[in-house]
């Protein structure tokens, strides 16, 4: 990953990918073209919706799917509150226990749906003949735990159930190209490095026919520039027509990001990832895992502290500290993060020994 690693102007002890991505050269430049198109007038609409189709088949690359079964937007929440705006009243919809809310609300903010709430490891097993459909996180935001994706989809459509996944903590790690699910969800702004506001999605041929385009606007249409005006319903035939009004500033960049990532490697931005955050565990004493995200238990913040204290960045969700090791990042900052938690651990142990031996003086 040395070449990748080149393409950062940042990236030594920021671990925190799983939060906000870095961007690639290739994306720093295209946001300052952007810019300076824009500045000058340069600029066209034609251009910008140029760009998000190029990035549409970045995507779709991505996913493992087609560009007419990738519809782009900017947030997560969108594409799953159209799952949650197509289930029929009292229809039960299976959760995971802690997921990250942005899959989680669209369907809780109902109020006549029957969401259910289940450990990660128990999901499969969970789904019931009358369960509806099933959403998750690919990846787990608080713990970094990856789902039993291939085994939640089998036992779903054995119970006739959709499945909704959302890989904005997987794909641009690990490859997403193999999943079936009826609607994958991603945000590009984390592992991609992708500009916030730029996010896609990929509908299977169910997903297309039974759920609805409720945020249908001028860019839901087969044509978006016929379909600016009533006071007729335009909508395309596939999945572009749950297209959102791109935010055309951070598709520009967001076309660089995904191309790049389509071009990589995914096996070995795992193997690499995954291998560091594997020494990482192994220096703290954790078990291995298949996961680029390390977390453990931190609820007071101390050894998110001990972190920030020695300039690396990391971050700390639901009482866990978190970091996150990617495509920029070496042994160098394995080394890094466990020598700063060593040292944290080691004065506190000072400091305990100090604090018992003047009690017992006394």
């Amino acid at each position: 990953m040395h070449r990748e690693r080149t393409r950062y102007s940042a990236g030594r002890g920021y671990l925190a990918a799983c939060t906000l991505g870095l961007p690639a050269d290739v994306t720093r430049e295209a946001v300052r073209r952007d810019l300076e198109a824009w500045s000058t007038g340069a600029a066209t609409a034609a251009d910008y919706s140029a760009s998000l189709e190029r990035a549409r088949g970045h995507a779709a690359s991505l996913l493992g799917s087609e560009p007419s079964r990738i519809a782009t937007g900017s947030q997560a929440s969108v594409f799953a509150g159209f799952a949650a705006a197509s289930a029929p009243a009292g229809a039960e919809v299976l959760c995971v226990d802690g997921d990250f809310s942005s899959i989680v609300a669209p369907f809780l903010a109902r109020g006549d749906l029957r969401v259910r709430h289940v450990p990660l490891d128990a999901l499969a097993d969970e789904i019931r003949p009358d369960t509806w459909l099933v959403s998750a996180s690919l990846v787990q935001s608080a713990t970094g735990e990856l789902a039993d994706a291939a085994s939640v989809i089998a036992a779903a459509r054995d119970a006739g159930a959709l499945t909704v996944l959302d890989t904005t903590q997987a794909t641009g790690w690990m490859p997403t190209d193999d999943l079936e699910a009826d609607l994958l969800v991603c945000h590009a702004y984390k592992w991609l490095g992708a500009p916030r506001g730029a996010a896609f999605a990929a509908f299977s041929e169910r997903a297309v026919v039974e759920f609805t385009p409720i945020a249908a606007g001028w860019y839901s249409g087969a044509d978006p520039w016929t379909s600016c005006y009533g006071p007729d319903l335009h909508l395309a035939p596939d999945a572009t027509r749950f297209d959102i009004s791109p935010a055309w500033h951070a598709w520009a960049g967001a076309e660089a990001a995904l191309g790049l990532a389509a071009s990589l490697d995914m096996e070995a931005v795992r193997r690499h990832d995954v291998g560091l955050a594997n020494a990482f565990r192994a220096r703290l004493g954790l078990e291995a895992s298949d996961s680029a995200i390390v977390t453990w238990a931190d609820p007071a913040g101390c050894d998110l502290a001990a972190l920030t204290a020695a300039g690396i960045t990391a971050s700390g969700r639901a009482g866990r500290a978190r970091v996150a090791f990617h495509v920029w990042n070496d042994e160098e900052d394995v080394e890094l993060a466990a020598g700063a938690l060593r040292r944290s651990e080691a004065t506190t142990a000072t400091a305990t020994a100090t604090a018992t031996a003047t009690a017992t003086r006394a």
